[in-house]
């Protein structure tokens, strides 16, 4: 049997009652109703309220309301109604757009003139439109040969910001004692300069081949992919005792799917619509941060 879903609604600004209006009208066209749980909240940063549907909501409606939300300039998130916060023990999350504002491939592309190219295959890779993650990498990353070294350095330090809330996430994470992880289809020269700089218990990402100071254009060892990134999942979860029903998940791309699938709370921060139309969350005003309201 389908649960009945927690609707919550997330906003920078106080929510207004006509939204609130709008969207109980338009779950009564749907056949359903909202019934709102403790009224208007807010944590100091974000204004929020919940609200319980009385059935269960397919992907359509969802979607009309989440419309609904944004013509409100709020995020609408849509919570498994038996999910208890203390059950939360893990927070799993994707790099790149995700954790931090840009690309790093495309970003080091662009010291080889070859940004543009490089941009396009990730965007179809992230749109879903190729499918096999792989392929599409070790393309991108074939186009990185000759690359000094040093331009990575370069990249994080001029190019790569943490996202809004990523910091307030983190910290708020592991006061929590969630176990933190960071899986990426990116590198390993990105991930690890982050766990030092926001805390993470474990990353997991690419390794660049780099030979007398500069880029091969070849990746070393398997490469991490959507079903690597849901492995290194599970495995996390599994040496904690628990699975990733345990697990809030956090993605932009189709190649995050696999391990947003099935968790505790999957969150689409301002993500691809085959990602969006899939999590129960989408962040597209609030920032990342907004998630700790999830669990809470």
């Amino acid at each position: 049997m389908l649960k009945h879903p927690v609707l919550i609604a997330l906003s920078r600004t106080p929510l207004s009652e006509k939204l609130v209006f709008t969207l109980k009208d338009q779950a009564l066209k749907n056949g359903s109703s909202l019934h709102s749980i403790g009224g208007l909240t807010s944590n100091g940063s974000y204004f929020v309220e919940r609200f319980e549907s009385s059935t269960h909501l397919d992907i359509s409606q969802r979607e009309l309301l989440r419309t609904i939300a944004a013509n409100y300039d709020a995020d609408l998130c849509f919570l498994r109604s038996d999910l208890a916060a203390q059950d939360i023990r893990v927070l799993a999350m994707d790099m790149d757009s995700t954790l931090i504002n840009i690309e790093c491939i495309d970003e080091i592309a662009d010291f080889t003139g070859k940004k543009s190219a490089v941009a396009q295959i990730t965007e179809a890779t992230m749109r879903g439109e190729i499918k096999d993650f792989k392929e599409s990498l070790r393309r991108r990353v074939a186009l990185l040969e000759g690359v000094h070294a040093n331009d990575l350095e370069s990249v994080y330090r001029e190019r790569l910001r943490p996202n809004p809330g990523a910091v307030e996430l983190l910290a708020g994470a592991n006061e929590r004692g969630l176990y933190t992880l960071l899986v990426s289809g990116g590198f390993t020269f990105f991930t690890e300069k982050l766990r030092e700089q926001l805390g993470f218990k474990q990353t997991q990402a690419n390794t660049l081949e780099i030979i007398d100071g500069k880029l091969t254009g070849k990746v070393l060892g398997d490469i991490v992919d959507g079903a690597a990134k849901a492995a290194y999942l599970d495995a996390a979860c599994a040496s904690l005792g628990c699975t990733k029903a345990n697990a809030i998940t956090m993605g932009d791309g189709a190649n995050d799917l696999i391990m947003m699938n099935d968790s505790g709370i999957s969150v689409a921060y301002k993500a691809k619509p085959v990602v969006k139309e899939k999590a129960d969350a989408a962040f597209d005003r609030v920032g990342l941060d907004a998630a700790l309201l999830l669990i809470s």
